[in-house]
């Protein structure tokens, strides 16, 4: 769909528009907390959407910060895209690279890859806030096995739209009539809108899968409010806008086609296949890193995340999505 900015758009006034609310479950992380919508009860995916975190908002006091150990995933895209702070991400690609506000980092695990996320000495030194979403994206079953890969992208260079009350930049794939240079390997879309008070912004109505999750203020669609800290899932193919409330909002839109085959999803690993996620538990246990299938990122290798005991004890009911 191309969205013409001069021409406000209607809302739906069909209240079953929405098929699913997501109350995110809070979760602490050693002294940070995160809300996580998905994998839900309610829906364990949004388009490739498999995964997603809210991170902060939050404030550090000096000599104090983000410590994301060395991790492996296999078989999804991980997004990080941050309102506040910044991040030092690096991988076993040999990739070491800061993402500050409206950047793109993009990592393609595919068959194996090992990153790790820190707050870097200079910032530990002073206050500093973080507050942003990370995300994963499960990877279509032809490209799981797929060399692992890492893009990174400044904030101008991905496609920005605005009009009165509207600022929107398109994060992944495709919507109005723009494309994101983040390389995507299947039918996806991702969005930050900002939208001042009765502002109002209309969904993708040519995605199959569409999801609003609000971060910021409230926002009103179809007669209904929602506050932050909500995502909604909605039907496929109904014309549908979100209208800020009185203290404006920002909201991250997101989804794209469904997968056409089931995803099983364990610790930081997504695959259509039981036994391949058995087999990078294995690897990963063994910790062979110059001759196993994960490897340590350069520059961060002297420690790593281990699978926590009570995880080991539910690996044989892998979540099935």
């Amino acid at each position: 769909m191309s969205w013409n900015p001069t021409h406000n758009p209607e809302c739906a006034s069909e209240k079953d528009a929405l098929e699913t609310l997501i109350i995110p479950r809070a979760r602490d992380l050693g002294g940070f907390e995160v809300r996580r919508a998905l994998p839900s009860v309610k829906r364990q995916l949004v388009g490739p959407f498999i995964f997603f975190d809210q991170m902060g908002p939050a404030e550090f006091i000096t000599d104090s910060g983000i410590d994301v150990r060395p991790h492996p995933h296999i078989g999804l895209g991980t997004v990080t895209y941050l309102y506040q702070g910044e991040f030092e991400h690096r991988d076993s690609l040999g990739t070491h690279q800061m993402i500050h506000p409206g950047e793109v980092n993009w990592m393609v695990a595919g068959r194996g890859v090992t990153h790790s996320e820190r707050t870097r000495a200079e910032t530990r030194g002073k206050r500093h806030n973080l507050f942003g979403i990370q995300t994963w994206l499960a990877l279509p079953e032809a490209y799981e096995d797929m060399a692992p890969d890492f893009e990174h992208h400044k904030q101008g260079a991905l496609p920005h739209i605005e009009d009165k009350g509207v600022s929107a930049r398109l994060i992944l794939g495709a919507a109005y009539g723009e494309t994101s240079p983040v390389t995507m390997l299947s039918e996806t879309f991702y969005v930050d809108v900002q939208l001042d008070p009765g502002a109002s912004f209309p969904l993708p109505d040519d995605h199959e899968d569409r999801g609003v999750y609000v971060t910021q203020g409230s926002v009103e669609v179809a007669g209904d409010t929602f506050d932050e800290g909500r995502m909604m899932v909605f039907r496929p193919g109904d014309k549908l806008s979100v209208r800020a409330g009185p203290l404006g909002a920002r909201l991250m839109l997101l989804g794209g086609a469904t997968l056409s085959e089931d995803r099983y999803i364990w610790w930081n690993f997504v695959s259509s296949s039981k036994e391949k996620i058995e087999t990078a538990t294995r690897e990963w246990n063994t910790a062979d890193w110059a001759n196993g299938a994960f490897h340590l990122p350069p520059g961060d290798d002297q420690e790593f995340i281990t699978i926590p005991d009570e995880l080991e004890r539910t690996r044989p009911r892998l979540a099935r999505v």
